[in-house]
């Protein structure tokens, strides 16, 4: 089938295997990028390498016409930050693959919920694309272990690994899973996150904290130590009795900090006075 992709280079993954599987792209849709947490350069190479257009604005009722005067049939969603209007009227198919085990954590970016949700499994879910965000029926999903000591980074990881792995079945077999996709029913939802939810508090135990460090990882969480609000770029931490107030600093090295928690030590060991070049919006859509 013809089909057109909306997707940035953590994805690139899906656009490969759905060409691997004799799917033909008519066209790329993405979106600007901050070259920190999502990039677009190796998405927008390998159109250009196929002699396939690339858009980088949003994809309007026009482009939906467009694509159905290129005979284009179905429209694959992979990471996008604007919302798609109603595909209906011009095209037989369209999907999203979501990064979650849906219908758990419907939402922009629910991989954070994952690590502090404190999940020991988590997935990645192809559904029709509908007008309610991630809600349309299921074709497929594939899900996977997390580990312990999970982070944001490993997770993302692992998440783009399974998103190609699912793109490539759901390619192979995409009439089927599309008569036999299922309805989701009641599912949840996770808001995408706040500066408070990535502000730690030096009060609460080692474990709790250093998930939240986990969880955010190059997003980076903020702390205040001394009144004074860094940004932590990485941190270390121990269980270990003290007599210190929960939230102290406690000893300086250089540029590290130790502070006393609820029941033993974070050491803040990179960080910044100036926030991550990272735009708090839509990463996953």
């Amino acid at each position: 089938m013809k089909f057109a992709i909306t997707a940035s280079d953590r994805y690139l993954g899906v656009w490969e295997a759905f060409v691997a599987q004799g799917w033909e792209p008519v066209k790329l849709f993405t979106t600007p990028v901050d070259n920190r947490l999502h990039h677009h350069q190796a998405v927008l190479k390998y159109a250009r390498e196929r002699g396939i257009e690339a858009q980088i604005s949003p994809l309007g009722e026009a482009d939906l016409e467009d694509l159905a005067q290129r005979g284009c049939d179905a429209l694959v969603v992979a990471s996008y930050n604007w919302r798609i209007g109603d595909w209906r009227p011009y095209l037989r198919y369209a999907v999203n693959f979501h990064p979650s085990p849906l219908p758990y954590a419907r939402g922009a970016y629910p991989i954070v919920s994952a690590i502090l949700g404190n999940h020991d499994s988590w997935g990645v879910t192809c559904h029709r694309l509908d007008p309610q965000f991630d809600s349309g029926p299921i074709l497929a999903s594939r899900t996977f272990p997390l580990a312990a000591d999970e982070c944001h980074e490993s997770l993302d990881l692992k998440v783009q690994l399974a998103a190609k792995t699912l793109a490539a079945d759901v390619a192979a077999h995409f009439g089927d899973y599309w008569e036999n996709a299922r309805p989701q029913g009641e599912g949840t939802y996770f808001k995408l996150w706040t500066t408070a939810d990535r502000t730690l508090d030096l009060t609460r135990p080692v474990d709790e904290i250093l998930r939240r460090i986990r969880a955010f990882g190059l997003i980076e969480c903020l702390a205040v130590v001394n009144d004074v609000t860094v940004f932590v770029h990485k941190a270390v931490g121990w269980k270990e009795s003290h007599d210190y107030r929960p939230g102290t600093l406690v000893h300086v090295n250089a540029l590290q900090m130790l502070v006393a928690v609820q029941d033993g030590f974070i050491g803040i060991v990179e960080w910044s006075l100036h926030p991550p070049d990272v735009p708090i919006g839509t990463l996953h859509r």
